[in-house]
């Protein structure tokens, strides 16, 4: 009875991460939409949560790789996947806070990884799974500021001879079509991490088959729910600073930025690759400003951002690895 109700806690703490995920990384799908003017503050919110949800429901890739490819669920029990939840619940509160655009999917891999280590020692991480995400979330801001540098280029060498405000206005239409594909992006890829969350917890609690890991559709349902009215509550400070600090924006920067940066979601999820889509936005801003002058881009704020990727894992890696002692020590017969 103590196991069933931990495992139905866990699920719960991990639909909450989920909601403050979606709220924490709204400004990923809508900043740039937002900042250029195309869509209302409200509008974009809208059309970023029901987008959000569609693409929380396509895909069970990474899930599966969240779920078994990070630690070896049959080793880990309730209290590590508690421990994981709250660490990245207490990060993405504190960068919330101060508007610093972080990435959850940083702080939900820290948190498993610490707690794992609490739980059972280094033998129970998946060295290869965990190369495997560390190599993603590291490359997908370069990869998508060269791609966002490109497609930049590409538009200013075909519309050279294009008056700025007319080609701004048709870039507002095509913006529209990019900001709804970075938000399905931002579902399919984000949401499958807290469902990934669950069914380790269901795996480590001997209700999931290890042999037939798959995603329930009860589970896939709730996930995309949560994420879809986290995202209708807004994250107002990170928009802040993704759409107005780094650097000013206009559509045919939004339309290019937001095409870079969900090509390398849509792609690395589609492997089952579980990239940062803040990492990637934000690496494509870099690269559209990038195609102006290098001082259009404020690298005090960008400086900032990088300095709390940095530390996200090792901080939320230590938050696990405490909370398994202290819940240990409140669920002594399941730790």
């Amino acid at each position: 009875m103590m196991l069933l109700s931990l495992v139905i806690f866990v699920v719960i703490l991990a639909l909450v991460f989920d909601y403050i995920n979606g709220m924490h990384d709204t400004a990923n799908a809508i900043a740039t939409v937002v900042s250029t003017r195309v869509l209302s503050p409200r509008n974009a919110i809208l059309l970023a949560a029901t987008l959000n949800f569609v693409g929380a429901l396509w895909s069970e890739a990474v899930a599966k790789t969240i779920g078994k490819g990070i630690v070896d669920p049959s080793v880990i029990h309730q209290t590590t996947v508690m421990a994981a939840l709250f660490a990245a619940i207490a990060w993405n509160l504190i960068t919330w806070y101060f508007g610093i655009p972080s990435s959850s999917s940083h702080a939900l891999i820290g948190g498993v990884i610490g707690a794992a280590i609490a739980t059972a020692g280094v033998q129970v991480l998946h060295l290869d799974g965990i190369i495997k995400i560390v190599k993603g979330l590291i490359f997908s801001p370069i990869i998508g500021a060269g791609i966002a540098f490109l497609i930049m280029l590409a538009i200013l060498w075909g519309f050279r001879n294009v008056p700025p405000g007319k080609s701004n206005r048709w870039f507002k239409g095509l913006q529209m079509v990019s900001a709804s594909i970075m938000a399905f992006s931002h579902g399919m890829g984000d949401a499958q991490k807290s469902m990934g969350i669950i069914v380790m917890a269901l795996l480590a609690g001997g209700m999931m088959d290890p042999k037939n890991v798959h995603v329930p559709l009860w589970v896939k349902l709730s996930c995309a729910v949560a994420m879809s009215l986290g995202t209708a509550a807004g994250g107002w400070r990170i928009i802040k600073t993704l759409g107005h600090k780094m650097i000013k924006l206009q559509p045919v920067h939004g339309f290019a930025a937001e095409a870079a940066a969900s090509t390398v979601i849509l792609t690395a999820s589609s492997w089952g690759i579980p990239v940062s889509t803040t990492h990637s936005i934000s690496g494509a801003i870099m690269g559209v400003g990038l195609t102006r002058r290098l001082n259009s881009v404020r690298w005090d704020i960008a400086g900032q951002m990088v300095f709390a990727w940095i530390l996200t894992i090792p901080a939320t890696a230590l938050i696990g690895f405490a909370m398994v002692k202290l819940l240990g020590a409140i669920f002594p017969s399941v730790l």
